[in-house]
């Protein structure tokens, strides 16, 4: 039982940290172009063969 005393606060530390991540995310205007990838993948500009 004495290692509940450690890993319950590692594990509430490891999910505020990745809240504090995925707020930073947001803030920083990560998520702004949801339609960009759906319109490129659907337009006929993109060259998918390989460089030589």
């Amino acid at each position: 039982m004495n290692v509940l005393a450690y890993l319950i606060p590692i594990s509430l530390i490891l999910g505020g940290a990745g809240l504090v991540a995925f707020f930073w995310t947001l803030k920083s205007n990560q998520y702004d172009d949801p339609d960009g990838d759906a319109q490129r993948i659907l337009s006929d500009d993109y060259d998918d063969t390989p460089a030589e």
